[in-house]
């Protein structure tokens, strides 16, 4: 129910128009009304168009926020003179001004309401300087905001980009390595072929040992793995086989037998296939035949490691997908481990506990991807590149919970409290924006209809994201 605002001696008794003029106070008499509403009525909701100014007179209000589908509160007030509803009426903007939270009344609640639009014009007249002063704080807010997000995201992409470059070289490097040692051996094993043929072997006896090539060749891919001491024992045993069977330099092949997977037994088979005439011959021709299959071992596991490098920041960066599309949550969150593997390095020991048979949600991918490295390189920084970092997930009825854990030092209360407020940080000067944990919880939140939360102890601080399986509709 609305009527006719209060007069000027009534209005002056508010807080924010003690000071104004009487032509201020007749103004806002004539412009502004009286509305009346009962318990539990609603006086605005959350993303309206924010139209009116708001101040309290009497009765008491509950502020609220959709989370994750649920009406949280974040405020209540029966203060007379406290006002609420489109309190940036002053400053210019090219988009529509909305209302950021829901307001219900707390039995009954009279307020007095002020177009916005038209206060805003008043309002400039009456304080131009404030208005300047309020509106450029506003937008140097935003703007900051803005700017400074952005070059986060340009530093967090350039370590990103050392990172995988760094991760990249490596098997590249590999590969290269391997090919052109490939490209010797298999020189070299044309050579102890052509020395064989001169002997004038017989060709049964060529097809045996082809034979036994063929054998030995798949004994490679199953070459157990060996730890210092067992390949130092096993290279020993074959250099002692080789000096009963007076072969020279046998070290230099016992190595290349042993990554084979091979043993003295092995050799046997060799000389009962050969005899001792063309033993010497066989063995370093079987030598080259091992190391090549190896290296193509090796040039395989590189390539594919690229390839899974590329894969993993294709899968990051969202490239030639839609923005928005139901996505399972753990190739984000494996991307993300291995975009960051370069900072997690080999003192930090990966956890994860994967509920693989989650369901699958609706989300902004790539945005998703930027709050897990957000998070994860917290947990990084947090422990000092040495600890535990756990990733579990889990479904709980319409909401998929994601929890990334670390065993730093802990988060103090105080800190906690304040977590998520943008240009909040306890890094030292340069080291940190304040905006990594606020871009994440707007992520999550405001994005998403989710919500995410922090608890911490020394030893163990964990954030859990809540993320609907549904598809939430839009505020």
């Amino acid at each position: 129910m609305k009527e006719p605002a209060l007069p000027r001696e009534e209005l002056r008794g508010l807080f924010l128009f003690e000071h104004l003029s009487d032509e201020q106070l007749d103004w806002i008499e004539q412009h502004a009304v009286l509305e009346h509403y009962e318990g539990d009525t609603t006086v605005h909701r959350e993303g309206d168009p924010a139209t009116c100014f708001y101040i309290v007179l009497s009765g008491a209000l509950r502020m609220s926020r959709l989370v994750s589908g649920a009406d949280v509160e974040v405020k209540r007030s029966d203060q007379r003179g406290s006002y609420f509803g489109a309190t940036q009426f002053f400053v210019h903007q090219d988009t529509e001004h909305t209302y950021g939270a829901t307001v219900r009344a707390i039995g009954d609640l009279t307020l007095l309401a002020l177009p916005s639009a038209e206060f805003a014009v008043e309002f400039r007249k009456w304080f131009p300087m404030a208005a300047h002063l309020l509106e450029g704080m506003y937008l140097g807010w935003r703007n900051s905001d803005t700017v400074i997000s952005s070059r986060r995201r340009l530093l967090a992409l350039g370590e990103l980009s050392a990172g995988l470059t760094h991760e990249l070289n490596n098997p590249a490097a590999a590969a290269v390595r391997a090919t052109a040692s490939l490209r010797e051996r298999v020189a070299g094993m044309r050579h102890k072929l052509a020395l064989l043929a001169k002997k004038d072997i017989d060709p049964d006896l060529l097809e045996q040992l082809l034979d036994v090539q063929e054998q030995l060749v798949k004994t490679v891919a199953d070459a157990p793995r060996l730890s210092a001491m067992q390949q130092s024992d096993r290279e020993d045993e074959i250099s002692d086989w080789f000096d009963d069977h007076d072969i020279d330099q046998g070290w230099d092949l016992a190595a290349i037998f042993v990554a084979a997977g091979l043993k003295t037994e092995n050799l046997d088979g060799v000389l009962e296939s050969v005899g001792d005439g063309l033993l010497d011959g066989a063995l370093r021709w079987l030598a080259y035949a091992l190391e090549t299959e190896i290296l193509m071992g090796e040039i395989e596991d590189s390539t594919t490691r690229i390839s899974v490098l590329v894969g993993a920041a294709k899968q990051y960066s969202q490239m030639d997908r839609a923005p928005h599309q139901w996505i399972d949550v753990h190739e984000g969150l494996d991307s993300t481990l291995v975009m960051l593997s370069g900072k997690i390095g080999d003192k930090i020991q990966v956890v994860k506990d994967y509920d693989r048979g989650i369901d699958h949600i609706p989300a902004y991918a790539a945005e998703l991807n930027q709050v897990w490295t957000n998070i994860i390189d917290n947990a990084v920084q947090a422990m000092g590149g040495e600890g535990t970092l756990t990733l579990r997930t889990w479904q709980e009825s319409k909401q998929v919970r994601v929890e990334i854990g670390d065993s730093g030092p802990g988060i103090p209360e105080e800190v906690r409290q304040r977590i998520f407020e943008p240009f909040f940080t306890t890094k030292g000067v340069g080291e940190g924006t304040g905006l990594g944990l606020d871009i994440s919880w707007r992520i999550i939140v405001e994005r998403h209809s989710g919500d995410i939360k922090v608890t911490s102890v020394p030893g163990d601080t964990r954030f859990e994201i809540c993320l609907p399986v549904e598809e939430q509709a839009s505020l």
